[in-house]
């Protein structure tokens, strides 16, 4: 039985060369593989979460991986219909998220990581969403560093992409690359089977499914054909020329500086030709021989900078429409598709607002990328604290700790700024920080039943930071033996950041990164009830997060709970018999009597 990290090198060595797949499906009965999805998948929060059925994270046995392979050897393995719930929006509307019953949920893993290793490397480097090493910040870095002398940006906005992804078409697709009916079949079942939405089935006829392990997998396979027709047919129809042509103004006034220069070094005229050389462009913005055309894809948002004319762009719009609608059956919204001037607009992609400047100093192009921080989507977050235009107190938060209460502000506030860490303007901040922080002030007001300026005294703070000490609200809780806990807001630098390498991935799994030795694993091999010695039906139980091990009503800690705390584990591997004991209250098996037992 092959490792679990050698298929999948094998894989990827095949993907780099081009070869077709074959007995993909086989693989499939390797526990390997579903030791190493499940060493992925049970931190995530969402693998106590129940699908349409009750079956979690927590059990999780080498039965139950056993029962899936014998399920897919004998070709009977059938996939649970999603359970579909709304989530509220910032825009007060809902988003549906699917949740996966956990056995599909491993079994979706396990699919992808082979897929994965097999096309990451043929996917376009154009395309940055849900892929290792890229993100939307590597995205944008690449519109700021590669797309100067932008004229024109084409502003891309599919309908409902992920809903209304074609079934027929991505399962051509991926037979393109892979030669297994079995396989095949396996993925179309997954598309088809459906979701449940109040507990009423309703059948799935496009679209990936929703809040699937596999989904944004399957969409980049989907969308790359669209970044394969873009690179490979309309950008080499609309990049002509090497270079714009020499402007002749500027040329002429080069050629009197040159001609005054060989008379007479210091001629008095000179000064005046070299100013008046500055205000002109090096090239011709106008050469009609000139044309660039770029291309940049995150998920189903994508952006194309041209230098050309603006007939030609529409141009360029509308063979998009065209193929989106006759190859990949989607529909492009044309109140959203835009064609925005680079000079006197800004574009919106992945939140910021890109805009080309003036012409540079020495007349190359149009000058640089400028990103911003749209002032719609400052609104937008700054009205998630406001209330009756003015910062409110969270109440919802008063039975959470200062601790708690200060690291919530503190993460969210962080997030937005490192987000926007290259916006040009990302001084705006400033004013989120007011608010956040007023909010956060009258929150803990409330909670304590005190004022804003108290707490404001109490919890003031300074943060260390390469640009020097800067004010910050922090609180540290210290616990004896242990490191503190420290939870702070603000204290963060709203200066203008350089591009670096960004290692930022989304929320998405790095794909590409061997993953490390798991040590729950090896407890799970080991067969070994941790409680009692049994070796006879031994699975995991699992709880969501360490705070779940706070037992309500009694005084004494069940020893189980002490040793959980104790390790920080929110695992532990027992037998059925003492798993069943804990979700039932009783006393689990004691060691010394399971191995005396085990003796007569």
């Amino acid at each position: 039985m092959q490792n679990a990290e050698t298929i999948l090198a094998i894989y990827k060595e095949r993907g780099k060369e081009g070869k077709f797949l074959e007995g993909v499906y086989r693989q499939l009965f390797n526990p390997e593989l579903y030791y190493r999805a499940y060493g992925r998948l049970y931190r995530n929060a969402g693998a106590m979460t129940p699908g349409a059925t009750e079956e979690t994270a927590d059990g999780m046995s080498a039965k139950k991986i056993q029962g899936i392979i014998d399920l897919l050897r004998n070709e009977r393995y059938r996939w649970t219909p999603v359970r579909r719930v709304l989530i509220p929006k910032a825009n007060g509307k809902t988003r549906p998220l699917g949740i996966p019953s956990w056995s599909d949920k491993l079994l979706q893993e396990v699919m992808r990581s082979l897929m994965d290793a097999y096309y990451e490397s043929q996917f376009s480097p154009n395309s940055h969403g849900f892929r290792p090493g890229k993100g939307c910040h590597t995205a944008l870095g690449d519109v700021y560093f590669a797309w100067n002398g932008t004229k024109w940006f084409i502003e891309g906005d599919i309908k409902g992409c992920f809903d209304n992804i074609d079934h027929t078409v991505l399962l051509s697709t991926i037979r393109e690359k892979i030669h297994d009916g079995r396989f095949i079949a396996l993925v179309e079942g997954l598309l088809q089977a459906g979701y449940l939405e109040q507990w009423r089935y309703r059948p799935t006829l496009s679209g990936t499914p929703q809040g699937g392990i596999i989904s944004p997998l399957l969409a980049n396979i989907y969308m790359d054909r669209l970044d394969k027709h873009v690179e490979e047919t309309i950008i080499p129809r609309y990049t002509q020329a090497n270079d714009r042509k020499r402007n002749g103004e500027y040329r002429s006034i080069e050629g009197k500086i040159n001609r005054l220069k060989a008379k007479d070094a210091g001629h008095k005229d000179l000064p005046d030709l070299r100013r008046g050389l500055k205000g002109i462009l090096l090239r011709d913005q106008f050469d009609p021989k000139y044309r660039r055309l770029r291309y940049i894809r995150y998920a189903d948002d994508f952006l194309l900078g041209f230098a050309g004319p603006k007939d030609e762009a529409e141009e360029i719009k509308d063979q998009l429409k065209t193929f989106l609608h006759e190859q990949l059956k989607l529909e492009l919204s044309p109140e959203k598709t835009l064609i925005t001037h680079a000079l006197t607009e800004k574009a919106q992609f992945l939140g910021y607002a890109i805009s080309a400047d003036g012409p540079g100093p020495h007349g190359k192009g149009h000058g640089h990328i400028t990103l911003r921080i749209p002032i719609k989507k400052l609104k937008e977050k700054i009205s998630r604290y406001v209330r009756d235009g003015k910062p409110y107190a969270r109440t919802e938060m008063l039975n959470d700790s200062d601790h708690a209460i200060i690291e919530k502000y503190g993460s969210e506030y962080r997030g937005i700024v490192q987000y926007y860490a290259y916006a040009r303007n990302r001084y705006w901040l400033s004013h989120l920080q007011w608010v956040m922080i007023t909010s956060l002030l009258k929150t803990l007001a409330a909670k304590f039943k005190s004022t804003v300026t108290k707490m404001a005294r109490k919890y003031a703070g300074k943060a260390i930071t390469k640009d020097g000490v800067l004010k910050c609200l922090s609180v540290t809780i210290e616990r004896q033996g242990k490191r503190p806990l420290y939870a702070q807001f603000g204290g963060i630098s709203l200066k203008l950041e350089s591009f670096k390498a960004v290692d930022i991935q989304d929320g998405y799994l790095d794909q590409d990164r061997n993953v490390p030795r798991c040590e729950l694993i090896d407890r799970l091999k080991a067969d070994t009830c941790e409680e009692c010695g049994s070796r006879k039906d031994v699975e995991v139980h699992h709880v969501r997060k360490m705070s779940d091990l706070k037992v309500k009503g009694r005084k004494e800690k069940p020893a189980w709970v002490k040793t959980m705390a104790a390790l920080r584990r929110k695992t532990f591997v027992l037998c059925r018999y003492c798993h069943n004991a804990l979700h039932a209250g009783r006393p689990m098996r004691r060691r010394e009597i399971q191995e005396e037992s085990l003796q007569g």
